[in-house]
């Protein structure tokens, strides 16, 4: 196990949430127990109709779910999560060796599955990779953006780029560090 600063690690996971969706019910206390340790808000729920409607209340940074379960399956749950939300950081727990079930949980899209049981070296694994995802995520979401513009404030932002030879965002950018100093 590479050698992880655990107290930097809580610190950045105590800025997310998660949603544990777990049917067995002391496997779905042990999962969100530990959990708290590491979110700031661990929601728990027991079945995947339950989860989707708490999830369309308050979209959790991470969900965690399990593959099989009575009525809504994980892999039906994880799909209509991707539908409200593309990127949603799904993690599939479960001690399913099921191939067939895994092969659809691939193909849905989930972030990263991990079997039970789950020791802490594969939790602190699991939480270091879930940070990795969100840090991607929030690189790719702030490299580019949108703004609109007075057409006057248009023209001297793009005049000044041209004259510059760099891009508008550039000097938008500038021009809002210079206002914040």
């Amino acid at each position: 196990m590479s050698n992880v600063d655990l107290v930097q690690l809580t610190q950045q996971t105590k800025k997310l949430s998660a949603m544990v969706v777990e049917d067995e019910k002391v496997a779905n206390e042990l999962l969100s127990s530990t959990f708290k340790n590491f979110f700031s808000d661990v929601k728990s729920c027991f079945n995947g109709k339950e989860a989707l409607e708490a999830y369309s209340k308050s979209v959790p940074d991470v969900v965690f779910v399990d593959i099989i379960m009575a009525g809504m399956d994980g892999i039906e749950l994880s799909r209509k999560i991707r539908e409200i939300n593309p990127s949603q950081i799904i993690i599939v727990i479960s001690a399913s060796n099921d191939i067939d079930k895994i092969s659809e949980s691939i193909e849905v899209g989930v972030n990263s599955f991990i079997q039970k049981p789950i020791d802490t070296r594969k939790i602190i694994e699991l939480l270091t990779s879930v940070i990795s995802m969100i840090n991607k995520k929030k690189k790719i979401e702030t490299k580019t953006f949108s703004i609109s513009l007075p057409l006057d404030i248009y023209e001297v932002v793009n005049d000044n780029a041209k004259a510059e030879s760099i891009s508008k965002n550039a000097v938008i950018i500038r021009a809002l560090r210079n206002f914040y100093e």
